[in-house]
């Protein structure tokens, strides 16, 4: 009995417990860090959500480690019962995971050239897509919103736009699955299918930039890759995480225009001019004769734009219909709830969110309710399965095109001397039953609101099921399926009040749907292996795709009154169409990564791709890329010293191609559309080519990846030079064919440039200051078309020896200053070479000149974090330079009064008025239109630095949350688009016309809205 008293005591004495909390360097809670005795690893715990453990450790031991993701792992001594640790961060920048083509690789390892950008950079940030929160951090990524609408398409370029009239678009890869990302929009006006995605959800973002990189993905991978993966499950204690997110909008920039009293006098003076020109044409026997005769004619416009009266003299009304295209104080709301948690066996991710955000114009709004699972579990040793699931449902209210007269922003057109609401009828002007036919000067798009609707609805399911099997030590096979499944339905109607605008008395309406089957399998092996001082990593495998799409539109007018709205009501069906297209991808792929002596790197990769889309000829592809990488700072030489965490030179080249052209383009097709007096008939509609195939892009990178002084400043620069042929036009053929063009591979085009990307944590400690710096300087150009010159806007063109949608125009001299004549240089050439620049005023006599380029030569980034107790403090910049933009509004917005009865921009009052003037504003000569063809006149710098994010956040004290039970606690505010610093004269430089944009097109402003201010503040909530 005594002894067996005696055993336990001893068994007591053998071990204690030990209990305290684990904080990071500004006092907050460290959840999920492993906690265990020196030397017994098997002998741990983890900290729980308020970063406190409890572990039960032998008497003997001295030392507990502690050790987490992110920081730098520390061991303390054990001294009591008691032990309080406090985590210093650590720079993994050169150390990270990145996501490649099939797997993952260090970031050291990696020969070719990829960006990152993790979740802490994206999340928390009132946009609608995520490219929206992705501009600027990624060198030589530009990214561009065509204008401020919401869920209107935004133009990402990876490396500048390798197609002049193909896809351009990058492939957008979603946790192993090529998603639907095409524009689904049934106007010309592009939407983002991206915007279905909660940019919260995101984990990381990689970019494939170079052939070594992307060409695993072969056939559509000239644009570059943009890899998304979303966050997972960790094992440790389940963690609730509440984000609340509200804002207030508005525009980022106003313009001014002309005010009654302006109005009023440029427009008597457009009648003088005008009546000055009738009379030296010979229209009119006196000059008074034709001033009287214009007088009459301009004062009867004013009274009737002034709603039937005389106010006009006295400019009783001087409305602002610029200011009143805008929302007041538009609200946006966000809310985020997710749980991440498990075991060794199971882990779970589960996110939430609604956003509902309100447009900074009349009308527009968007709301999205999405919800996430991600699940993994390991079956066994030899079997991990597991499902990532992904729900969105998103409401967006669209407005018109940038050029239709029913977009807000068209209102400026209309004259400020127009009341808002005609005191005739009460009414909103131009409503009937009061006068709307030809009041005011166009249709007036504040009719729409509550007469009118356009609603996009989508509901889309991303699913993936997956297993790996650990076959043999090194040895894994993975495979999965996918669904993208997108359902759109697009309904609009225009009451009867609209007639003006839509042709139709008694209303109009419109349905359209689009479903998209998106369905996608890969099965690949893996095999990694050391031998010696050789690693060997390799992957083999196969991927399916097939994408199905099916479209119907319905149209009907003539309803009973604008309380029916459904087309079941319309008493004439217009259109009732349908389609169905298809395409499908079979491809096999190979990549080999070896490593000798931890410094000596090459890699191999070829992709097969076999598409339904090209000729009978050519329906498979072969896609080769290699590389080769030096890791210099693990020689001898270098490291010994301490000034160099690495030094690694890289070099890549390989081939990727570009797929994204219509369905069946090589193919003959016949349309049903042959019917003939109440019979059906079919008529031919496409050539065929059985010799179509890829455009195909021939990469070469030069890249430099450093970290220096123990990682405190990091980065990568590299040189790349694209060159891209058998481009995809469709070239003219003879009409005798009975055909316009056929499709064939035809031209060439190039970019080169370079990149840079530096990180430095300038202060470390108490207080903390890093910066991450961004910057790329890209070149394009047109280097064949076959003698083609594309100019179908009559604006930008595609011509060899010149960038991509370079501006090309008349060139624009200026004002005669004897008689006010607009003058435009002749620019012709004679047989010896001579350019005649004497001026003519006959814009049809100068010749077109290369006006600039509407792509920036430079793009970059600057973010600047801060950080002092629990205080933190972002500030980030973005912009580009060396592009041009065009107003083609100018023509009737900055026309000097010379096209019409438009209100014009203030700077139109300097108009030339009297020989002498010297000013670059002509005449005003009523519809003489003098100086407003599309010329340089109306040409524009189009840099910018922008202010793009500000946020200030605090983070309270573990010391505070341990009182409230809570983990983690933040408040923040934010502000989007705070400052730009630009030369540009409208409402904003990040343009381009929603209803014109192509790969050609671009830099055009056409009444475009500028991006929306957004002041918001925001909760952060963790249990």
């Amino acid at each position: 009995m005594i002894l067996s008293f005696g055993l336990i005591s001893f068994a007591f004495a053998q071990s204690r417990v030990i209990s305290g909390k684990v904080t990071s360097s500004n006092a907050e809670p460290i959840p999920g860090v492993s906690i265990f005795v020196k030397g017994t690893p098997s002998n741990g715990t983890q900290s729980d959500a308020t970063g406190s453990y409890k572990i039960s450790i032998p008497s003997d031991a001295k030392i507990l480690v502690f050790t987490f993701i992110g920081y730098k792992t520390k061991e303390s001594a054990i001294t009591g019962t008691t032990l309080n640790v406090t985590l210093d961060e650590e720079n993994t920048t050169l150390s990270d995971v990145v996501v490649v083509g099939y797997g993952t690789q260090i970031k050291r390892d990696v020969s070719g050239s990829v960006t990152s950008v993790k979740s802490k950079d994206l999340e928390n940030l009132p946009v609608t897509s995520f490219e929206s929160a992705l501009q600027g951090k990624a060198a030589g990524v530009q990214i561009a919103a065509q204008n401020g609408k919401l869920g209107q398409g935004i133009t990402v370029r990876v490396r500048g736009a390798a197609s002049v009239t193909a896809g351009s678009e990058p492939l957008y890869i979603v946790d192993g699955i090529p998603i639907t990302s095409g524009d689904l929009s049934s106007t010309t006006a592009p939407t983002s299918a991206l915007a279905d995605l909660n940019t919260n959800d995101i984990e990381s973002i990689e970019v494939l930039k170079d052939a070594a990189a992307s060409a695993i993905y072969g056939a559509r991978a000239s644009n570059g890759v943009v890899i998304i993966t979303t966050k997972q499950g960790k094992a440790g204690k389940t963690l609730i995480q509440f984000n609340a997110l509200g804002g207030i909008s508005s525009p980022s920039n106003h313009r001014t225009f002309l005010n009654a009293q302006e109005y009023v006098q440029i427009l008597r003076r457009a009648g003088q001019g005008a009546a000055n020109q009738d009379f030296l044409n010979g229209d009119y026997t006196t000059l008074q004769e034709a001033l009287d005769d214009y007088n009459s004619i301009v004062e009867g416009r004013l009274n009737r734009y002034s709603a039937g009266n005389n106010d006009y003299q006295t400019y009783k009304v001087n409305s602002n219909w610029e200011a009143a295209s805008f929302q007041d104080k538009p609200v946006t709301q966000q809310y985020d709830l997710n749980l991440t948690g498990g075991n060794d066996k199971t882990k779970f991710y589960i996110g939430g969110q609604a956003l509902d955000q309100k447009g900074i114009l009349v009308g527009n709004s968007y709301k999205r309710y999405s919800g996430r699972l991600n699940l993994t579990n390991k079956v066994t040793d030899f079997l991990e399965v597991g499902v990532n699931l992904n729900f969105s449902n998103s409401i967006n209210n669209r407005l018109s095109n940038d050029n239709a007269f029913s977009s807000p922003l068209q209102s400026v057109a209309l004259s400020p001397i127009t009341p808002f609401i005609d005191p005739r009828s009460g009414l909103v002007s131009g409503s009937l039953p009061g006068a709307a036919s030809n009041y005011p000067v166009y249709y007036n798009p504040f009719i729409s609101i509550g007469n009118a609707f356009y609603k996009a609805t989508v509901y889309r399911t991303l699913g993936k099921a997956f297993a790996n099997l650990n076959l043999a030590k090194g040895l894994k096979f993975s495979t999965d399926f996918s669904i993208d499944n997108l359902n759109q339905n697009e309904e609009s109607y225009y009451g009867s009040l609209t007639f003006r605008n839509t042709g139709t008395s008694n209303g109009y309406g419109q349905n359209i749907s689009t479903f998209v089957i998106n369905a996608n399998t890969n099965n690949f092996f893996t095999y990694n292996t050391s031998i010696g001082k050789s690693n060997i990593d390799a992957t083999l495998g196969t991927s399916y795709q097939k994408s199905t799409t099916k479209f119907s539109t319905l149209e009907g007018q003539d309803f009973p009154s604008d309380s029916y709205i459904k087309l079941g009501s319309a008493a004439t069906k217009v259109i009732a169409t349908s389609n169905e297209g298809a395409f499908s991808f079979l491809s096999y792929f190979f990549r080999a990564n070896y490593k000798y002596n931890d410094r000596y790197i090459a890699s191999f990769s070829v992709r097969a791709d076999g598409s339904s889309r090209f000729g009978a000829n050519h329906k498979y592809g072969y896609f080769p890329a290699g590389s080769l990488a030096w890791i210099i700072s693990e020689e001898d030489f270098l490291k010994s010293g301490e000034t160099f965490s690495l030094l690694k030179l890289r070099g890549s080249y390989g081939l990727t191609g570009n797929a994204e052209i219509g369905n069946y383009v090589a193919r003959g097709l016949f349309a049903g559309t042959g019917a003939y007096g109440g019979l059906p008939g079919q008529t031919p509609s496409r050539i065929a080519n059985p010799d179509l195939t890829w455009e195909k892009t021939k990469q070469l990178d030069i890249g430099l990846d450093f970290g220096i002084l123990q990682n405190r400043i990091t980065g990568a620069f590299d040189y790349y030079r694209k060159n891209t042929t058998d481009l995809l036009l469709d070239v003219p053929v003879p009409q005798t064919t009975g055909f316009a063009t056929i499709t064939q591979n035809l031209g060439a085009l190039k970019n080169s440039g370079f990149e840079l990307a530096i990180n430095t944590e300038n202060f470390v400690g108490e207080f903390k200051w890093s910066t991450a710096i961004t910057a790329a300087i890209n070149n394009n150009e047109i280097t064949d078309l076959g003698g083609q010159v594309l100019n179908a806007n009559e604006i930008n063109a595609a011509i060899a020896g010149q960038p991509i949608g370079v501006f090309y125009l008349p060139e624009y001299a200026g004002v005669n200053p004897a008689n006010g004549d607009a003058l435009y240089y002749r620019n012709t050439t004679d047989a010896a070479g001579n350019v005649d620049r004497s001026t003519t005023t006959n814009i049809n006599l100068a010749q077109r000149i290369f006006a600039g380029n509407p792509n920036p030569k430079y793009t970059f980034g600057l973010n600047n974090s801060f950080a002092f107790k629990n205080f933190d403090l972002t500030l980030f910049f973005q912009g580009v330079k060396g592009n041009k933009i065009f107003n083609s509004a100018g023509q009737y917005m900055s026309a000097n009064a010379s096209n019409g009865y438009d209100n014009q921009t203030a700077d139109q009052m300097n108009y030339w008025d009297k020989p002498g003037d010297v000013t670059s504003v002509p005449e005003p000569r009523l519809f003489y239109g003098n100086g407003v063809g599309n010329s340089t006149r109306y040409i524009s710098d189009g840099s910018y630095i922008r202010l793009k994010t500000l946020t200030l956040g605090y983070t309270f004290p573990s010391s505070i949350l341990t009182k409230i039970k809570l983990s983690k606690l933040r408040l923040y505010a934010t502000a989007q688009n705070l400052a730009t610093i630009t030369g540009y004269k409208g409402w904003d430089p990040e343009v381009n016309a929603d209803y014109q944009s192509t790969n050609i097109n671009q830099g055009v402003d056409f009444y475009s809205a500028p991006q929306p201010r957004v002041i918001s503040f925001g909760v952060n909530i963790g249990l």
